[in-house]
């Protein structure tokens, strides 16, 4: 067989080529955080330990104190971020990636290509953003240097009050509303020229984050590696974008959230 007809071929399997890139992508990445992310702490061992709630509302027994970083661990944290980012976001980003080479034929592969790393860059400065959060509450004594969450069911409450009151804004349903759109959104943002599809893909991606940081911050209140958490957001994104109606479950999340978030703040005053 000629090398052009196995090319061809190849080409003609293209969604099925980068279907497979995308599942390798969120499988390596899932398996990494489930390693311990580099940070020598087995994910396992902290959920065994801290229990599906996460420490600081199950009240296990934890280590709080300042912690000074080095630039290498910081990295190190960044890098647990941002993969752990690609594992959570990249399933209900699939079938945008998908359907926008399904709408680019001319640019092929390379094209879902450089629009999946738009949106990964735009991740990626969520990652940093995160990680220097957590570097200045770990400076200040605020989070557990053991499970990596919220030292205080205080701070954990307002985390999830803040949270909560976000899924009701007009920012939250209109980045919602694009993600649930996406021939609309690919077709009102249509770039032309030269990394016209990574321009597109920081697009989608910056709507996508305006979407979900407010719930990817919940990590610090359940732990930032607590598989539960992990799961249970990545199942929750997957179905508020993807599945009929999923806009709907908007508002009740809202309202557990802030329950949740107001008892918190009375276990942290002593009233229960």
């Amino acid at each position: 067989m000629q090398p052009s007809v196995v090319i061809q071929r190849l080409l003609a399997r293209e969604r099925w080529i980068m279907a497979g890139a995308l599942f390798l992508a969120v499988t390596g990445s899932g398996g990494y955080i489930l390693a311990g992310g580099g940070t020598g702490m087995a994910s396992l061992a902290m959920v065994a330990d801290s229990g599906p709630l996460g420490a600081l509302i199950s009240g296990a027994p934890d280590m709080i104190r300042p912690m000074v970083w080095t630039p290498f661990y910081g990295l190190v944290i960044f890098v647990m971020w941002w993969l752990m980012m690609i594992a959570m976001m990249v399933p209900s980003a699939a079938p945008t990636i998908l359907l926008y080479g399904a709408l680019n034929r001319a640019h092929g592969t390379w094209g879902m290509l450089e629009f999946l790393c738009g949106y990964l860059a735009v991740w990626a400065g969520f990652s940093l953003a995160a990680t220097a959060v957590q570097g200045v509450l770990a400076l200040g004594g605020m989070i557990s240097a053991m499970y990596m969450n919220l030292a205080t069911p205080f701070l954990g409450g307002l985390a999830l009050v803040g949270a909560g009151l976000y899924q009701l804004t007009p920012m939250k349903r209109a980045c919602l509303a694009h993600c649930r759109g996406p021939v609309v959104a690919l077709t009102r943002h249509r770039r032309s020229g030269r990394l016209a599809a990574l321009r597109l893909g920081a697009v989608h991606g910056s709507y996508c984050l305006g979407c979900c940081w407010g719930l990817m911050a919940l990590l610090f209140v359940g732990g930032v590696m607590n598989l539960w958490w992990i799961l249970g957001l990545m199942l929750y994104v997957a179905v508020e974008k993807l599945a009929p109606g999923g806009d709907r479950f908007a508002v009740p999340l809202a309202a557990l959230l802030i329950v949740g978030g107001v008892a918190l703040l009375f276990r942290s005053a002593g009233v229960i």
